[in-house]
């Protein structure tokens, strides 16, 4: 009996460790099976996340695609090429202006097409239907007035018709007038400029501006490389200095039979030097221009002629070619205002001597200058009468169109002096003028070569180049 009772002990042993094993095994089976199912919940959870999330993105991308399209069409729909004008300085041709509000609609017209064929030409990828919006400012009372004084227009308010007609003419096309004030247009063409330069819809800018050099302070901040593509440099009459050394960086053109080549002059020098008794100080005879018999007061490049009989008798004897508005201006009198106080006469110096250096060439020598770049652009702004100033004869008195009531210093008149000896002497070396205040010199040029910065575009002729500068001799008038 003990044998059989230890049997069925072990026996129930051996089962009793069978039984663990098995729910041993169960168990590590259901905690798997937990793991396995969560991870299963949690996997499909993140494919239908991801699922949901493609299809928002697919969405998102559909849409922006159209808000892409949608864009582009517009960019292409409204794009422009802006033509940006100083009227003040960039004048159109005699012929055109004279034909007032004819002449205004002619002028639109001619310049739209100057303008679509250049772009066309240059490729610069815009849509067929680009439109030409053109803006103009300019102080039109004042340009008016300077076009009659210098025999341009029979009137001042021809400009004004001009204007109008050109306006008229295109839907995109002003002419604005921005009255009297200094820098008024400048300040209106630099502020527009800047406003469209990363416009979208203007896709090109055409800026003329030839005729000032503060528009070189507008150009030189431009360090974008882009954007200096998108800009050409329109020109009338040559361009200034500054301009002319900013030219490389940018596209320029020139469109013929539209704009003045040449500003205009109001105060040109129609009348001949007075006649001088010269001596010399060496007794080489030295070349001097061609003097008349009848001694006159002597005109400058920049001193109005005054509407008197007599000076447009001597303007047409001195130039039977040349169309005298002189003459013009007696005949049409400009309306008078209440007189102004006299004009104050500048103080003379006591110390005027009177002889001029001349090299081993007998060629006129100018002094060299230094001056300062701002400080002759803040007195440029000032707009004194150089020859009130420097020569103390202006001809046109009260009715000078610049300042003769400035009461500059001593660094003030040397600028001013710099900048006029920018004007070359339409006598060139030889001048025999002692109190000449123009150039008789390139003040670029390099002694000894004829080569200029401007090149063919130099105001100064080419004898005015390469002078040379030591003086071996003067000339003494009396």
């Amino acid at each position: 009996m003990d044998k059989d009772a230890n049997h069925y002990r072990r026996y129930y042993e051996e089962l009793r460790g069978t039984e663990h094993a098995k729910n041993t095994l169960i168990e590590d089976l259901i905690q798997r099976l937990d793991i396995v199912t969560q991870e299963y919940q949690q996997e499909s959870l993140d494919k239908a996340r991801e699922a949901h999330y493609n299809r928002e993105v697919q969405l998102r991308e559909l849409q922006l695609q159209d808000e892409l399209r949608k864009i582009k069409a517009m960019v292409e729909r409204d794009a422009f090429v802006l033509l940006l004008i100083d009227g003040d300085g960039m004048i159109f041709d005699d012929r055109l202006i004279q034909a007032g509000e004819a002449g205004g609609k002619e002028a639109a017209s001619m310049l739209w097409t100057a303008v679509r064929d250049y772009v066309h030409q240059q490729k610069f990828g815009l849509p067929s239907d680009f439109k030409i919006v053109t803006r103009i400012y300019a102080n039109l009372k004042g340009l008016g007035d300077v076009c009659h004084r210098a025999g341009i227009l029979d009137g001042s308010t021809v400009i004004e018709d001009f204007a109008r007609g050109f306006t008229g003419s295109k839907q995109f096309f002003d002419f604005v007038d921005v009255g009297t004030g200094k820098d008024r247009a400048d300040d209106k063409i630099s502020e527009l400029f800047k406003l469209h330069l990363y416009n979208c819809h203007c896709r090109h800018i055409i800026f003329g501006c030839s005729h000032d050099n503060g528009y070189a302070r507008l150009l030189e901040d431009i360090a974008d490389r882009p954007m200096l593509n998108q800009i050409t440099l329109l020109e009338g009459v040559p361009f200034e200095r500054e301009l002319a050394m900013l030219k490389s960086k940018y596209e320029s053109t020139k469109f013929e039979s539209l704009f003045r080549t040449s500003k205009i002059n109001v105060y040109q020098q129609q009348f001949q030097q007075p006649v001088r008794n010269q001596t010399m100080t060496q007794p080489i005879p030295l070349p001097t221009p061609q003097l008349t018999q009848q001694s006159i007061h002597y005109q400058s490049p920049y001193q109005p002629v005054v509407s008197r009989s007599s000076s447009a008798s001597i303007t047409n004897s001195m130039n039977p070619m040349a169309v005298s508005w002189a003459s013009t201006a007696i005949s049409t009198p400009p309306a008078h205002v209440a007189s102004p106080p006299p004009t104050p006469t500048p103080q003379s110096s006591s110390s005027v001597i009177n002889v001029i250096p001349r090299n081993k060439y007998g060629q006129r020598v100018d002094s060299s200058m230094q001056y300062d770049k701002s400080e002759m652009k803040r007195v440029q702004k000032l707009h004194m009468c150089n020859v009130h100033f420097l020569r103390g004869d202006c001809l046109y008195g009260d009715e000078c169109t610049h300042d003769h009531y400035y009461k500059p210093n001593k660094n003030e008149l040397q600028t001013l002096k710099y900048i006029t000896r920018q004007t070359p002497c339409r006598f060139g070396p030889g001048c025999d003028d002692t109190k000449c205040i123009y150039g008789h010199r390139c003040p670029t040029g390099t002694e000894g070569s004829k080569k200029c910065l401007f090149g063919d575009a130099c105001r100064f002729d080419l004898e005015m180049h390469g002078i040379d500068t030591t003086v071996v001799r003067t000339t003494k008038v009396s």
